[in-house]
């Protein structure tokens, strides 16, 4: 593949705060921690140099992966290296969609992949392993049921149960039937196809399915792979559980902080309530809140605590306690050693809410990376875009600016009235004198008749281009087609087509190329073809 980068402020796509945050804005420096560069990475490692949890996460894993580690030299190697004291994760976490849901969610393991490659390099006396963190605990079902294969979307529709992760995939047969049929006879969707069957095929559940799934496409690099769904790694983030939901420090905390990034005209992603944790089990996952008794309840359940029946729930059972929105970065940030995470545009803004809730709690903040964005396309689709005399970073213009455009450049008429217009404002100008000394009180009158009358020319303009439009339908045509080819919907590709297309295209070659070429540091929009 070739690779071009534009501006991520050239797409259009992407909210002011986040490029904000890229630009380096001043306001925003208070809300983040150490840059995102090889200095900032520098400072990092000494700031997470005294993680102390390594045996605990390091048996997780291996318990985790049981015999799947076997097939993975390279993740086998990571795990254990995690259990030294100079080895540091980077971090990606995404919901468990179905067939891995849309394309970014492998541009966010990608990302991740690279940039450990990038630091080892860097830094080569310590050892950076890539993680993905599987949002085992959300119940947002409806987000991650289905995605879409060449337009097509393709659901898992049965009721949600608990933590997405704890639901069994033994319904899934029909929809795994389903997206293994719209990929065609080939090699590669052969390959594909049986990744897809035995990860979601086999009695598991949905994280186990997702790891199977993710493992099969990523073990070559050694992602390391985590369910935070479990009982010691909640022990080890039990004491901020307790005293969290005691105090509601982070309640008083994140919302101080999100007031002030909006006085300061930043958007907010989340808010914080004053309990940030779910009770969770096997059939249910609801919120914890303080009732006017003072008593814990359990919503929609007939469950209540005391104060310290809820302690000792606690500390008993800590895996009870899924913490929400605000809470999970805190929990990743105490049970790895991690140096950076890298997430989408919405979660780079919100992780800014979040930092004085770090600070008050001495966790060291990551730094925050966003992942990379990308384009995927081919010769022919380039072709098109450079006969029609387009650009890659013109092409992300809305469809009416680039036909009007193309039709401004290629028309053989002259099709703007400025010229007509400057003889008409000198005569108004005499005009509006005139007035003037007959009677002061018309100058309103004859701007107002000059008002109409440009308004009048502009219309005519837009007539006039309108009707040369014919002249290059064929063109425009091509235009529209390839606006509706490149995005989706009316959207990044990212956000709605599933990799199973560029995968039946390019097999393992695809997400070794998005390797080869993605920049993390870089924080520029790829363009693959």
């Amino acid at each position: 593949m070739k690779a071009t980068y534009i501006e991520y402020s050239d797409t259009n796509s992407f909210s002011s705060t986040l490029l904000a945050y890229l630009a380096g804005n001043e306001d925003l420096k208070p809300f983040y921690g150490r840059l995102p560069t090889f200095e900032g990475f520098e400072k990092q490692v000494l700031a997470k140099s005294s993680f102390q949890h390594r045996d605990t996460l390091v048996s997780v894993l291996k318990e985790q992966y049981g015999d799947l580690l076997s097939s993975s030299p390279q993740t086998a190697q990571h795990v254990t290296l995690l259990a030294q004291s100079t080895t540091y994760t980077v971090t990606t976490g995404h919901q468990l969609n179905i067939f891995t849901g849309p394309l970014y969610f492998i541009f966010k393991i990608v990302t991740a992949i690279r940039l450990a490659k990038d630091l080892k390099a860097k830094f080569p006396d310590k050892d950076f392993v890539p993680v993905y963190w599987m949002a085992t605990e959300d119940h947002d079902f409806e987000e991650i049921n289905h995605t879409r294969v060449y337009g097509k979307k393709i659901m898992w529709d049965v009721p949600r149960i608990s933590g997405t992760g704890r639901m069994a995939t033994d319904s899934m047969e029909q929809v795994v039937r389903q997206y293994c049929g719209m990929l065609g006879l080939s090699e590669n969707s052969s390959r594909l196809t049986k990744m897809v069957e035995n990860a979601y095929m086999h009695g598991r559940n949905l994280a186990d399915a997702t790891r199977q799934l993710v493992h099969s496409l990523f073990s070559e690099y050694g992602l390391v792979i985590i369910d935070a769904d479990h009982p010691e790694l909640k022990k080890l983030f039990a004491p901020i559980i307790e005293e969290d939901i005691l105090h509601e420090k982070s309640f008083h905390t994140i919302n101080s902080t999100s007031a002030t990034l909006e006085e300061k005209g930043f958007s907010t992603q989340v808010h914080a309530r004053e309990c940030n944790f779910f009770y969770l089990t096997d059939e249910f996952r609801e919120r914890i809140v303080k009732n006017e008794e003072g008593h814990y309840e359990v919503l929609h359940k007939d469950i209540t605590f005391s104060e310290q029946e809820l302690i000792a729930e606690i500390r008993q059972y800590p895996e009870r306690f899924s913490p929400n929105v605000v809470m999970r970065p805190l929990y990743q940030e105490v049970i790895l050693p991690n140096l950076a995470y890298i997430g989408g545009g919405a979660e780079i803004v919100y992780w800014l809410q979040l930092k004085a809730n770090f600070d008050q709690y001495s966790i060291p903040f990551p730094i925050l990376i966003p992942r990379n964005s990308a384009m995927i396309t081919d010769d022919n689709v380039a072709s098109k875009i450079y006969r029609l005399d387009l650009t890659f970073k013109s092409i992300f213009k809305p469809t009416t600016v680039l036909q009007n455009d193309y039709v401004k450049r290629h028309t053989k008429h002259r099709l703007n009235l400025r010229d007509e217009w400057m003889e008409l404002n000198a005569i108004f100008g005499k005009i509006k004198l005139r007035a003037h000394k007959i009677d002061a009180s018309l100058g309103p009158s004859t701007d107002a008749v000059k008002a109409r009358l440009k308004k009048a020319i502009n219309n005519l303009e837009k007539k006039l281009l309108k009707a040369d439009k014919h002249n290059h339908e064929e063109a425009l045509i091509q235009i529209e087609r390839l606006k509706e080819k490149l995005f989706p919907g009316g959207g990044l590709q990212e956000r709605t087509e599933n990799f199973a297309t560029l995968y039946v295209r390019y097999g393992d070659d695809f997400i070794k190329e998005l390797i080869k070429h993605f920049e993390p540091l870089s924080f520029k929009f790829t363009i693959l073809y």
